[in-house]
């Protein structure tokens, strides 16, 4: 008869319910996502140059979209790097 297993149960780890306080940018109706402006964009991408999810900017998903083709056509004009730059130590 193989050996039964304890009876108790593992306890769930404690999480802390503080949560980190999400970036929010709050565009304006009127407001238009250029390519061009590189340091608008930079707010939206981290530091090794991926876009940042929706989740953590806090963006609508229209503005979403908007901001991440702006990013990527920023890239194909070489306004903003695809990766960020590592030094090799």
């Amino acid at each position: 008869m193989p050996k039964s297993r304890s009876t108790k149960r593992r306890r769930r780890p404690v999480f802390d319910n503080r949560r980190r306080k999400r970036i929010v940018y709050r565009f304006k109706d009127d407001e238009f996502v250029d390519y061009k402006d590189v340091a608008l964009l930079r707010k939206f991408m981290s530091d090794r140059g991926k876009i940042r999810s929706r989740r953590v900017t806090g963006l609508s998903e229209k503005r979403q979209r908007e901001v991440a083709t702006a990013i990527k056509n920023a890239r194909e004009m070489a306004l903003l790097p695809y990766l960020a730059t590592r030094s090799k130590a």
